[in-house]
């Protein structure tokens, strides 16, 4: 198992499989920056399904447990299931992260091609605030559809991401987990990041776990599960009826020591932390078809000099400041 300079491992691999997406959610792609001119990536420009699946069986060795495929909206890549059939022959968790657009169409395709499991993003229930969130005219009916047909056809746990803004959604906290309440989805909360450029992150729209756990609490008992594996990014909380609820403490409680993570881009750059301003780039040595051999001492080299730990630097300023311009979300995945 190859470890960085801070002795990390490499675990989990997050590809993301394109850059465009169907929402313009404005703490992601926001409409004013990513609009009809936005010079996305041209198809040749984005890693073929073959160069992923070569990369792939090249970096399993190496300690990948997890393989996460995520965007952009994943889903709206072109037989994007037959990646999913490609990647599930190969002995390692295969999971997706989509906005549950088109989910209700794909469930089943998906778990027939070997997809374990899935999350989706939802930020709110009610359609007024849902739709200003994602900057859409998609209607929250559309995503829950296909969250029952993702359940329906064994994708879970399914877990739901929700990211809360102050001012924004607060008053969808109790709504979500009420909503999925007995169903099995563990409801994970997320607090505001500071993630790209164009989201205009501040610090004082962050509503940190802790007072996400305030509002939880005054409707619902909770008690903490001590963690399984210190890795995973999420706290896990559990209600009186056995309800499990996530918290992802990126901003209040960061967890840079523990992360397992490696990214790789749509167009084929290494990253060794969400929020890096820069990537090692695999596509020319993928499409020259190196040896399996040649990406793993690649990778090992790049990951053994990692030392990022840009949440836990961005905590010790006092002013709670960015400490470098990191790419945007959309660009890297999720």
């Amino acid at each position: 198992m190859v470890r960085d300079a801070l002795s990390r491992p490499l675990r989990d691999l997050r590809i993301s499989v394109i850059d465009r997406c169907n929402f313009r959610c404005s703490y992601c792609m926001p409409r004013e920056v990513f609009g009809k001119d936005y010079p996305y990536l041209e198809r040749d420009e984005i890693l073929s399904f073959e160069e992923i699946d070569h990369l792939v069986t090249s970096l399993l060795p190496l300690g990948i447990e997890k393989i996460r495929l995520t965007g952009g909206e994943p889903l709206v890549r072109r037989d994007f299931v037959k990646l999913v059939e490609m990647l599930s022959r190969h002995d390692v968790e295969l999971a997706l992260t989509t906005n549950g657009v088109l989910l209700q169409q794909f469930a089943r395709p998906l778990a027939d091609a070997g997809l374990n499991r899935v999350t989706v993003s939802l930020d709110a229930l009610d359609d007024e605030t849902f739709q200003k969130m994602t900057d859409s005219d998609i209607k929250v009916s559309q995503i829950l559809a296909g969250i029952d047909a993702a359940i329906e056809n064994g994708l879970g746990p399914v877990k739901i991401n929700t990211v809360i803004r102050r001012g924004v959604n607060e008053h969808s906290i109790l709504e979500i987990i009420e909503h999925f309440r007995g169903t099995g989805v563990i409801v994970r909360f997320i607090e505001f990041m500071d993630v790209g450029s164009s989201n205009s992150w501040r610090m004082d729209e962050v509503v940190t776990a802790e007072e996400t756990r305030s509002i939880i609490n005054e409707k619902y008992d909770l008690s903490e599960i001590p963690p399984v594996d210190a890795s995973h990014v999420a706290k896990v909380w559990q209600t009186s009826n056995g309800d499990k609820i996530g918290f992802i403490t990126s901003i209040s409680q960061p967890f840079c020591g523990s992360c397992t993570r490696g990214r790789i881009s749509s167009e084929g750059k290494f990253y060794n932390c969400l929020f890096a301003d820069s990537g090692f780039d695999l596509k020319p040595h993928l499409r020259a078809r190196v040896s399996e051999e040649e990406i793993q001492e690649m990778v090992t080299g790049v990951w053994e000099m990692r030392a990022d730990r840009y949440s836990e630097m961005r905590g010790e300023q006092t002013n709670a400041s960015r400490i470098r311009l990191p790419i945007e979300m959309s660009h890297i995945g999720g």
